[in-house]
């Protein structure tokens, strides 16, 4: 290992040599572009559930509840269970792909299931574009719905897996951003096809997931296998040349060792599933549960699927509640830089903590600017002053930017960068599932909430938010540019994980402490002989 430099990173691990080269750059960007498919459908299905034409066609009993008289309750214009059937089932449908998309991610790679991913996702824009009744637009639904879960479940590991310890957080998060590229995209072309005269516009907005699809199924021919990939399926020679050219430097035989012990620890575990809830695991499975349940629970969804027909419900018209769905969407997009310019350099606690206070005030305050204005009835006296709106619109902007730079992006980093080799396939799977099925609960229900429980529901989500937000300060520690094979690391050390760590026969824990030993020995000797050693 002559010539090693050893970077000490604070984070409670070691950085490799090498760095941030063009064809990891290129590579992370082309893999990240697999959220474009998540973000346009996450923006499209609000926007065209708000528009009359759509509604005519598909559901007209809802539109005929929206037309009724406008002193009707507000809170209870769009509840119709087949309504949030055409926005959840996409979330159901990709909720059961993540379990195949496990195997097909261990098994053949990542990149094969961004493939799938995108290909599928093809399909079903095809067929919502084409879509003659209910039945068609759920079946092109869920098969949009197989291609989110195989992208989801594939683009985060690859990104962890590709990216330098000390930059993974920042181009991870790559992955957030084209989540709010989608979404923005989406809220322009809806507030444009709206406005298309003859009433088909919708169709245009659907058809055009096919984009999006497009880019990652074509993008993922050209990614390179993962080195962890490469050496899990039993190909060592080229995962060392690969590493090397992604880490642009020869000196990689610190990180490849350690990719290579943790592949052979990997080998012991025939059934992934089953070790997964093993105690010694039970740090990572409890993060790999309650964050993306937690991230969904934000009520960020809330905002996301039906933020026209939201702001439609608290007094905007039709065009000013889908350009205020455009706002919302720049802000959110914004706001992602901010967590990329920042998740490696401040972390990931210190953003989750803050990111939680501000959803918080800002949803206690739009709650009562709600209650203020509509009460339990549901009535309003008069529509919404332009000032009042703009105060509603601000709050909204902040909440979103708070959820931007934290539970967003983070939600998805933690996840796919705590699971050893052996599990990492199956921890990213019960991951997605996760998140899948809290989005299709509260897509599912977020109507019959509105109208039942009123303007509480905003203090609703605000309530799992202080618990969440409790939740991180005591029990996840800062994971910031600790490489992945050292992670065990981390929970060792923590206050409360530390217990369901073995301490003297786990392999991953004795083979980071040897390593961190003998980068120390190196650290020294560099130092000696005058190498420039980063600190």
């Amino acid at each position: 290992m002559a010539g090693a430099v050893i970077v000490s990173n604070g984070g409670g691990g070691r950085d490799y040599p090498g760095n941030l080269t063009l064809y990891v750059l290129f590579t992370c960007f082309v893999a990240a572009t697999g959220g474009l498919i998540f973000g346009y459908d996450l923006g499209i299905s609000g926007g065209v559930t708000s528009m009359d034409p759509f509604l005519m066609k598909f559901f007209p009993s809802v539109y005929r509840q929206e037309k009724a008289d406008e002193s009707a309750n507000q809170y209870c214009k769009f509840d119709s269970q087949l309504l949030t059937a055409f926005t959840s089932s996409l979330y159901l449908a990709a909720l059961i792909a993540s379990f195949f998309a496990s195997s097909v991610t261990r098994v053949f790679g990542r990149k094969w299931s961004m493939l799938g991913g995108g290909v599928t996702f093809l399909a079903g824009a095809a067929v919502n574009g084409a879509a003659r009744n209910v039945l068609m637009l759920i079946l092109g639904r869920i098969l949009l719905g197989v291609g989110v879960g195989f992208a989801n479940q594939s683009v985060p590991l690859y990104l962890s897996e590709m990216a330098p310890a000390r930059l993974r957080g920042m181009l991870n998060i790559g992955f957030q951003l084209m989540i709010t590229i989608g979404i923005l995209c989406a809220n322009l072309i809806n507030y444009g096809t709206a406005k298309i005269k003859g009433g088909w516009g919708w169709r245009i907005s659907l058809a055009l997931a096919a984009i999006p699809g497009a880019i990652i199924a074509v993008g993922s021919l050209f990614l390179p296998d993962t080195p962890n990939s490469l050496i899990e399926r039993g190909h060592a020679d080229r995962a060392k040349r690969m590493l090397r050219r992604i880490r642009g430097t020869d000196d990689i035989l610190d990180e490849f060792n350690d990719l290579i012990a943790a592949s052979e620890e990997s080998k012991l575990v025939k059934h992934p599933w089953a070790n997964i809830i093993k105690r010694k695991y039970r740090p990572q499975l409890t993060m790999a549960v309650l964050i993306p349940a937690f991230q969904q629970l934000t009520g960020i969804n809330v905002i996301t699927f039906y933020a026209p027909v939201l702001f439609k419900t608290i007094g905007f018209g039709g065009d000013a509640s889908l350009m205020s769905s455009v706002i919302t969407g720049l802000v959110n997009a914004f706001a992602t830089l901010v967590s990329i310019a920042t998740v490696d350099k401040v972390g990931r606690r210190k953003l989750f903590l803050q990111g939680g206070a501000q959803m918080l005030i800002c949803q206690v305050i739009v709650g009562t600017l709600i209650a203020k204005k509509f009460g339990l009835s549901g009535e309003a006296e008069e529509g919404l002053s332009r000032g009042y709106a703009a105060v509603v619109v601000l709050f909204i902007c902040l909440y979103v930017a708070g959820f931007a730079w934290s539970w967003g992006p983070l939600g998805w980093l933690v996840p796919s960068e705590i699971f050893p080799l052996e599990i990492r396939s199956a921890g990213q799977s019960i991951n997605v599932s996760v998140n899948m099925l809290f989005t299709f609960g509260v897509a599912q229900a977020f109507l019959a909430m509105l109208c039942h429980l009123k303007y509480f529901l905003f203090f609703f989500f605000a309530a799992w938010v202080v618990l969440m937000t409790a939740f991180i300060a005591l029990f996840l520690p800062e994971t910031k540019n600790v490489p992945i094979e050292e992670m065990l690391l981390v929970w060792r050390a923590h206050w409360f994980w530390g217990h369901f760590l073995a301490h003297d026969d786990d392999v991953h824990v004795a083979a980071a402490n040897s390593n961190l030993e003998l980068g120390g020995a190196n650290n020294a000797k560099a130092k000696q002989g005058g190498t420039a050693v980063a600190s």
